[in-house]
């Protein structure tokens, strides 16, 4: 049996680029980036940014362009796909995509404001960094 799946939860590049194909159909093209921290043998964090190329189709192509925009968080998934051409230098050229089957947009921002009725005030609505640790399995 064989599994090509990805999940990954990150924060959106790019604006999605929509295009249509001859046939008529939809196809959106974005970037996520997801940040890998740690702390190092000096005990000092360290962090690391990695980008994901992203491509959804048809109506879910047409959800991104809707809803997604630089920065947004969000989770998808789908399937990793690597397609090859030759450039115009005669090189053969190699790009890695997650073929999207589900996207999920993610809570608002921290740093969204909402105003507290009763006194008056913003409220900063916060999320908390979720260390490995702490997770209980």
């Amino acid at each position: 049996m064989n599994l090509n799946k990805a999940i990954i939860i990150g924060n959106v590049v790019r604006d999605p680029e929509v295009r249509q194909i001859p046939s008529g159909q939809s196809v959106a093209s974005f970037s996520i980036a997801t940040n890998r921290m740690w702390t190092d043998k000096t005990g000092q964090k360290q962090q690391k940014a990695e980008f994901h190329n992203i491509v959804a189709w048809g109506k879910l192509a047409e959800i991104c362009q809707k809803y997604l925009n630089k920065g947004k968080l969000v989770m998808v998934e789908g399937r990793i796909e690597t397609r090859s051409w030759e450039g115009q230098d005669g090189v053969k050229k190699y790009k890695t995509e997650i073929i999207a089957e589900n996207v999920q947009l993610g809570p608002k921002t921290s740093s969204s404001l909402s105003l507290d009725k009763e006194n008056e005030q913003p409220i900063q609505s916060g999320e908390e960094e979720i260390e490995i640790k702490d997770i209980p399995f």
